[in-house]
């Protein structure tokens, strides 16, 4: 009888293993192909064309508009910082010069400066194109994303509300994201592939590629880690070089599938020809979660070179906080920059910063009012969640704890396997 008992639970304990093993969802046969993609071109005999017609005294408008154009598309293949500034110069130029079209180089400058998080800049120069008085519908969709970037919900709503069409793509994805910002998923989610149909029926091929990597990404929010690998493979299908898609795929085998060697060859191809700090902080922390220290301070000092460059300006402060808090212990500086950050973005997310840059600095009752007045109940942002966490543990809220490690543990796919030790440690 002993036996027996001792048999039924060790095929209990084996069933129980077998029912926690996750599928392997990725085949590197599916990507191969695409990890050895050459170098995005930074030139063309388009671009030399009408990058010729621009001298010092130049007043070749359409000239500025189209090199502006392509200086943006380079940045994106490249992450290289000098092309959005370039691009930047030439649309000043063209705002400059302009008298008829202002509205349209003003929107196009607006959205540089958004690259750039310069949101207050591009708000100033929205209410600018909106005055002109021409595309109203595109100044009011751009007034949209940068209330939503600066945390403006309200005004964001009112010029959302005024752009109503469920037959536009570009209501459509801002519907989505609201929808996300209000923490229904499955809306977004089904918003999203309404959009991504409307790309595939009009054949353009650069809305398709974003509308899929945005499904991927919400997919992987979801939980539904298959159609989020596929998305990423359909983009990549369009766009062989995607770097972005790339990265998403490294982020299933990374944190679903555990396999981090991988994860590390994929970004290794990436990071060849693509330069955005991001990707070597991530590197950083596969590489933490390798043990291998050599490796992780190797990347850390590669982000650390690259967002040195003063023309990233405020670009990367939310990770450089999160760095200098986690990493370098630097908690003055964490602070300072976290000032900045809600001065420059007062977002839940921004505040959710400060809260944890004060409770580094040992004032866990600053960072739980900070919490309570302008994080709590308004982000669903699982990286601000967990931080929340820690500053209720800090402050004795045991049952807060409990409550937030529950919806942490749903979203550790998101957070990656090294947060996820973090949150089973609360």
């Amino acid at each position: 009888m002993k036996n027996l008992l001792l048999s039924t639970m060790v095929l209990f304990l084996l069933a129980s293993c077998n029912t926690d093993q996750k599928e392997t969802i990725t085949d590197p046969a599916d990507y191969e192909s695409f990890l050895g993609s050459a170098p995005a071109p930074t030139t063309s005999k388009y671009f030399e064309l009408w990058n010729s017609k621009i001298k010092p005294d130049s007043s070749q408008l359409m000239s500025f508009g189209i090199v502006a154009q392509q200086y943006d598309k380079y940045f994106k293949e490249t992450g290289d910082i000098t092309y959005l500034k370039k691009a930047e110069q030439a649309l000043e130029k063209a705002v400059e010069i302009a008298h008829v079209g202002r509205s349209g180089y003003y929107r196009a400058l607006a959205r540089n400066y958004i690259s750039q998080h310069r949101f207050k800049e591009a708000l100033q120069l929205a209410g600018k194109a909106r005055a002109e008085g021409s595309g109203v519908r595109d100044s009011q969709s751009l007034l949209f994303d940068i209330h939503m970037e600066l945390g403006n919900y309200e005004r964001a709503e009112v010029y959302l509300d005024s752009i109503k069409n469920m037959s536009d793509y570009g209501y459509l994805i801002r519907l989505a994201k609201w929808n996300d910002y209000k923490g229904d998923l499955d809306t977004t989610i089904r918003l999203m592939e309404q959009a991504a149909a409307k790309a595939e029926d009009a054949k353009n091929v650069s809305l398709m590629e974003w509308s899929y990597t945005n499904l991927a990404d919400y997919y992987g929010h979801a939980g539904r880690i298959s159609d989020s690998y596929n998305y990423y493979l359909k983009s990549l299908n369009l766009n062989p070089g995607s770097s972005y898609a790339k990265k998403g795929i490294a982020w299933i085998v990374f944190s679903y599938e555990k396999d981090a060697e991988e994860a590390m060859r994929i970004l290794d191809s990436v990071t060849r020809n693509h330069q955005s700090p991001d990707y070597f902080l991530l590197k950083s922390e596969i590489a933490d979660y390798m043990d291998d220290r050599q490796k992780q301070l190797k990347n850390l000092e590669k982000y650390m070179s690259l967002v040195r460059n003063e023309a990233y300006g405020e670009m990367y402060n939310a990770y450089n906080i999160q760095l200098y808090l986690d990493e370098t212990d630097e908690v003055a500086e964490a602070l300072d920059i976290a000032r900045r950050e809600v001065n420059n973005r007062p977002t839940p997310e921004t505040y959710g910063l400060l809260a944890y840059a004060h409770l580094k600095a040992g004032e866990e009752k600053i960072a739980r009012r900070i919490v309570e007045d302008h994080v709590k109940g308004k982000t669903f942002e699982p990286g601000i969640l967990l931080q929340t966490a820690v500053i209720y543990k800090a402050n004795g809220q045991e049952e807060e704890v409990r409550t937030l490690k529950e919806e942490l543990l749903e979203a550790a796919y998101e957070l990656g396997p090294v947060t996820e030790q973090e949150i089973r440690r609360l």
